[in-house]
């Protein structure tokens, strides 16, 4: 049993081999490659006094939602119930 694990082992490792080699081959040419300019930094996206503005106003969307959930579950009628068939 331990054989058959050994050997699915080893033939996974033969398998993906030429895998790792590509990805260490692109790996060594990225950063070798001077031709691309570095990456910007990510902008500025907002405010912390925005992100507060817009955290309220998503909180006051669920609060009512939420209760407006509720209404509706309160004051559903009841469903009929149906006469048994005889």
């Amino acid at each position: 049993m331990i054989n058959k694990y050994v050997a699915m082992g080893l033939g996974a490792l033969i398998a993906l081999a030429p895998v790792a080699a590509l990805a260490q081959e692109q790996v060594a040419q990225a950063a070798t490659d001077t031709t691309t300019p570095a990456a910007a930094p990510a902008a500025h996206t907002g405010s912390h006094a925005g992100h507060h503005r817009r955290k309220g106003r998503t909180a006051g969307h669920r609060a009512r939602a939420s209760a407006h959930h509720m209404h509706k579950k309160r004051t559903a009628p009841a469903a009929p119930a149906e006469a048994p068939k005889s």
